[in-house]
């Protein structure tokens, strides 16, 4: 058995306030009453909430107050994400730190897919997020519409990775989705999956921890929680030997495949459908993308009965219908 105690915190995330203090009084709390926790995660923008306007610098003393945290409670820490601008190009991209127990960043990770078209502004991220936790494991990062993408993933467990970390900020009806996305891909790669979620400005909460059979460890509720679980990475490793629940094997299986995806090679034309869903823009009032069909008038709206949309994208009326 290789047990890691990973704690995620679901908390409320103020818009027009930092939130950084109350996380940090948070951690204490959850160190205080779980001591043998040993990695934190916290929802995507939960230090400053969802406003760019909030950006900072790649180097700030909130990062400094993060790391010396953790420091001093032994803990590696992944305190959410914020808007940090570029020292060079100065685009401003949502990253994640990852901090190990001696308060030192090892790792930054930018979001590859932001939230378009509403997150218009911030920059997509390009480089994946892998780190080794001494003598347990390999873990990866991704942030909130990341895994709507199974490329991502693909990537990190291409590598290795037995946990992915995932920071979401979900305010919106597609979280179930969203759920049911993250035991999917805790099947489909083979790993553990602690979703996390915020509330208020931070999300509509629902964080889950979900294992590689898909099976869910813990599902909040929509209130602030804090949810310690140990995990076992050698579950992770017998189950990508002999497959889930000695069933599929499906790392293996993509590993020994037959055949190459020519959708990966954008020269390739396979893709060309794409190309006909019009841009990446946010939907209007009376928006009638996608539809293709033309609103019935006159005498062929009288003969559906009044109503313009009867059959409408269908086949031809019956002629019964039409007094035939």
């Amino acid at each position: 058995m290789t047990p890691f105690a990973i704690a995620g915190v679901q908390m409320y995330v103020n818009p027009l306030q930092p939130n950084v203090d109350g996380m940090l009084q948070r951690l204490d709390v959850l160190m205080a009453r779980f001591p043998w926790t040993q990695m934190v995660l916290f929802s995507e923008l939960a230090p400053f909430g969802p406003l760019e306007k909030f950006k900072l610098e790649q180097e700030n003393e909130t990062i400094n107050r993060f790391c010396e945290a953790a420091r001093r409670h032994k803990v590696w820490l992944i305190p959410g994400s914020m808007f940090l601008t570029h020292p060079v190009n100065g685009e401003v991209y949502n990253t994640s730190l990852v901090i190990n127990p001696d308060g030192q960043i090892i790792r930054r990770y930018a979001k590859m897919f932001p939230f378009l078209p509403y997150e218009a502004g911030v920059a997509a991220g390009t480089e994946f997020c892998v780190f080794d936790v001494p003598e347990v494991g390999r873990f990866g990062l991704s942030i909130c519409y990341d895994m709507w993408f199974p490329e991502t993933t693909r990537q990190l467990t291409s590598q290795g990775v037995e946990v992915l970390l995932h920071p979401v900020l979900t305010g919106t009806t597609d979280r179930d989705a969203e759920l049911a996305i993250a035991r999917a891909t805790a099947a489909q790669f083979q790993c553990y999956v602690f979703d996390v979620n915020g509330l208020g400005a931070g999300g509509v909460g629902k964080s889950c921890v979900v294992d590689p059979t898909s099976l869910v460890l813990h599902q909040s509720a929509g209130q602030e929680d804090m949810f310690p679980i140990e995990i076992d990475l050698s579950m992770v490793r017998r189950q990508r030997e002999t497959g889930m629940k000695g069933l599929g094997q499906v790392l293996k299986s993509f590993r020994d495949r037959s055949t190459d995806f020519s959708v990966y090679d954008r020269t390739s034309g396979t893709d060309a459908f794409l190309n006909t869903l019009g841009p990446l823009e946010i939907p209007q009032q009376g928006s009638r993308a996608g539809l293709h069909v033309d609103v019935p008038t006159g005498s062929e709206a009288e003969i559906n009965g009044g109503n313009p949309d009867f059959g409408m994208g269908k086949a031809p009326l019956p002629e019964r219908l039409l007094g035939g």
